[in-house]
This record gives structure tokens, C-alpha cells and sequence, in this order.
């Protein structure tokens, strides 16, 4: 292995940090477009409790998108308060309209395989905004985000997962 490393020139050293510059700059260009279609910081998310069974399972991966028309009762969506690090995937409970205001609305969400409203969650404020809302659920793909979950749950999966792509890429032979 380490013979590999001496005999690696800097042209295909430098080849093998451009290749992989590349595939880095290509993911964050298409999750900004991606934004920027949907019209949310963050188009994709992973569902990380059991708080929306049987709606959504823990490690489903949820597509959102920021609609134009104001929130209604039902609409399952994806918000996160400013002092909580994790957002929250919860279904709209009650909508009130502000007078005066045609896009910002009070909101009370809970999740649906949970007793009470999300008041609680909160931390203070009785209502969501529209500002608290990252988006709403366009669509789904079962199980899909569970790579995620481990990846969290297990630190160390993650480094070696880490190590082992850099290694494949540090030893791998371009032409």
C-alpha cells in the first residue's frame, strides 16, 4: 500500500483531488438548484421517530417543497424552532388566518401516533409561523434514509465509512 503512495506522481495526485472536488461541487450545485426549485433550505429530510406512524416510519426519506398557498388542516409538514438542532415532521392540526396578512398564518401541528398537540415543542410560543416551517411533504421513499439513522447512531460506521471512500479514491488507478 504504501509503495502504491510513493510511486503515485503529482499529476494523478492532483487528478485524483480534481475528480474528487468534482463529485463534491456537483452534489452541493444540484441540492442548491434543488432548493432553490422547491423553495426550502432543504428540499430532502430524513424522518427520525416513530411520531407519524403509520403516515411515515423512522428512516423514510421525505421530499418537501414550500407551497405558495397558505396551510391547511392535514397538510404534513416539516418545521424546526429556532433553539431545536432537529426539524420535526408533524401533520397541520389547526390553521388561523392573521388579518391583514395573506402569507403568514398560526399553526398548530401534532404528529399522528402521538397523545397531545406539539404545544410543548414549541418552547414558549403557542403558534407555529410560517417562518418556523421548513416545508411540506410532497412525497416519500420508504426506508431509504435509514443509512442516515446508522450513520448517526453509530459514529464510528460513519468514519469508516469515511475512511474506506477515501482510501478506495486514494488508491484507485485512472488511466
Amino acid at each position: 500500500m504504501l509503495s502504491s503512495l510513493q510511486g503515485m506522481n503529482v499529476r494523478s495526485a492532483l487528478m485524483q483531488a480534481l475528480n474528487f472536488l468534482t463529485v463534491l461541487s456537483t452534489a452541493l450545485s444540484m441540492w442548491k438548484g434543488l432548493s432553490y426549485l422547491t423553495d426550502t433550505e432543504s428540499p430532502v429530510v430524513v424522518v427520525l421517530s416513530g411520531s407519524m406512524e403509520p403516515a411515515f416510519y423512522r428512516g423514510d426519506l421525505l421530499f418537501l417543497s414550500m407551497p405558495n398557498e397558505r396551510f391547511r388542516v392535514g397538510d404534513i409538514t416539516v418545521y424546526k424552532m429556532p433553539q431545536a438542532d432537529i426539524p420535526i415532521v408533524h401533520r397541520v392540526l389547526e390553521v388561523h388566518d392573521i388579518p391583514g396578512d395573506e402569507k403568514d398564518q398560526l399553526i398548530l401541528t401534532k404528529g399522528d401516533n402521538n397523545d397531545r398537540d406539539d404545544l410543548g415543542l414549541y418552547d414558549g410560543p403557542l403558534w407555529l409561523r410560517r417562518k418556523n416551517i421548513i416545508g411540506k411533504v410532497r412525497g416519500y421513499a420508504p426506508y431509504v434514509g435509514y443509512v442516515t439513522i446508522l450513520l448517526n447512531d453509530y459514529p464510528k460506521l460513519k468514519y469508516l465509512l469515511l475512511g474506506g471512500l477515501a482510501l478506495s479514491l486514494l488508491f484507485s488507478k485512472e488511466g
